[in-house]
């Protein structure tokens, strides 16, 4: 038979992991649990909003030649931009970066691939000397968008 301590060690073992899984900076039971399911509910919106990415591509890859597939996540402070096209896309970094620019942000850390595909990844946070605010994920991912897209016009005139 299991010892009363032995199941609260493990319990509490069990707690940590999870405390840790989630970031949660809770001390007591009740709250890593809370932490926890906010997780979850976040977890689960993510996986609504890239479902809905890939929805999204599908739908347009059917009527136009491969379009870069947007995401952004809102950070602490700033934003996790990915944009991904099964194509190389010559020029595409330097427009996407531009939208950067008039949105006021800096790129904080970045990962590109523009070799067979097109694969950016970057870490965008607020231009502190300019004071923007009010800027949201859905502001960003329409900037990249629209980017994409006069991108895509003026090589399509080429």
């Amino acid at each position: 038979m299991v010892s009363r301590e032995h199941k609260r060690a493990a319990l509490h073992e069990k707690l940590q992991l999870l405390r840790s899984i989630t970031n949660s900076h809770a001390l007591n039971k009740t709250s890593i649990i809370v932490d926890a399911s906010k997780y979850i509910v976040e977890l689960k919106q993510k996986v609504e909003r890239l479902n809905q990415d890939i929805a999204n591509y599908a739908q347009t890859s059917t009527h136009q030649i491969t379009f870069p597939v947007v995401t952004v996540e809102t950070l602490e402070k700033g934003f996790l931009i990915n944009v991904f096209s099964e194509n190389s896309c010559p020029g595409l970094l330097v427009s996407v970066l531009e939208a950067f620019e008039e949105l006021g942000l800096n790129v904080l850390e970045a990962r590109v691939s523009c070799e067979d595909s097109f694969s950016l990844q970057a870490v965008g946070g607020e231009n502190e000397e300019e004071g923007i605010e009010g800027i949201d994920a859905q502001s960003v991912k329409q900037a990249v968008v629209l980017a994409i897209k006069n991108w895509s016009e003026t090589n399509q005139e080429d």
